[in-house]
């Protein structure tokens, strides 16, 4: 099952919920018509005239949102870019066709992105979540403190020159500090940096491949051999020779490696 289907699946459970909670809720005055969900302090605005907590059908509101957010936000704003692309082009290299799959694929790249990420996903967890979860910290402190560790990591992984072209096609004279980027510039700086890397990485994978295609074909040519394909050919050659530097440790490993320079 998708993820999408899994959200919009959580999605209809929650509304269908929604009609019995707030039958079975007692009655309240305004001044205390919130509804506490279990698990989901409720969001709090502060004004002149005091605290204001929202009701049920808002929380729900904000937890789908995020939730539709959610694939954006993995897509483009951690290192799974650059290692699905990376990934994708290695199976391209050696000429395997659809083996590895896109499933097995995209779950190694998420597995391995969960490891790069995990420090930061500590981090968030230390400064935002488990704050907000207790009640010690609003709703607006928790989402900055949870931003800056994934603004770190994003800054550490994307061009000044990346960032200086975004700033310029907004128009913006600069900023004095990394952590002034907003993340409406920092975003695509940084999706545009790991793009450039993967297909840097890419490039030195496909080199090796390349060659083994090259040398297979020239003695298929000298030997007369024009109607049959280089490509059936040289396949065992690149897979035997992916398995015996043991491959797939090397370029897990490289990857990993890339996000800790």
């Amino acid at each position: 099952m998708s993820a999408r289907l899994r959200a919009l699946t959580l999605a209809v459970l929650l509304l269908l919920l929604v009609p019995s909670i707030v039958q079975a809720a007692p009655a309240a005055t305004p001044a205390s018509a919130a509804v506490a969900v279990p698990g989901i302090p409720a969001f709090t605005v502060h004004n002149s005239g005091g605290g204001q907590n929202y009701t049920l059908t808002i929380q729900l509101l904000a937890l789908m949102t995020a939730i539709t957010l959610l694939p954006a936000a993995l897509l483009m704003m951690t290192a799974f870019t650059r290692i699905i692309i990376v990934l994708s082009i290695l199976r391209q290299a050696i000429g395997a066709g659809q083996s590895p799959p896109n499933q097995v694929l995209v779950g190694l790249a998420l597995f391995l992105t969960l490891f790069v990420m995990s420090p930061v996903i500590d981090k968030v967890r230390t400064d935002a979540v488990a704050p907000y979860m207790a009640g010690s910290i609003d709703s607006s402190t928790a989402l900055g403190r949870g931003v800056a560790p994934l603004k770190t990591f994003m800054l550490e992984q994307t061009r000044e020159s990346d960032i200086a072209a975004f700033v310029r096609m907004s128009g913006g004279k600069g900023f004095s500090t990394p952590q002034e980027v907003p993340l409406t510039i920092l975003a695509p700086a940084f999706v545009t940096s790991e793009l450039k890397t993967a297909f840097q990485i890419g490039f030195l994978l496909f080199i090796p491949f390349v060659i083994i295609d090259l040398v297979v074909a020239s003695v298929l040519m000298s030997m007369g051999m024009m109607m049959l394909s280089p490509v059936l050919i040289s396949l065992p050659f690149k897979l035997m020779l992916f398995v015996l530097v043991d491959g797939w440790t090397l370029v897990m490993g490289s990857l990993a490696s890339s996000f800790f320079h």
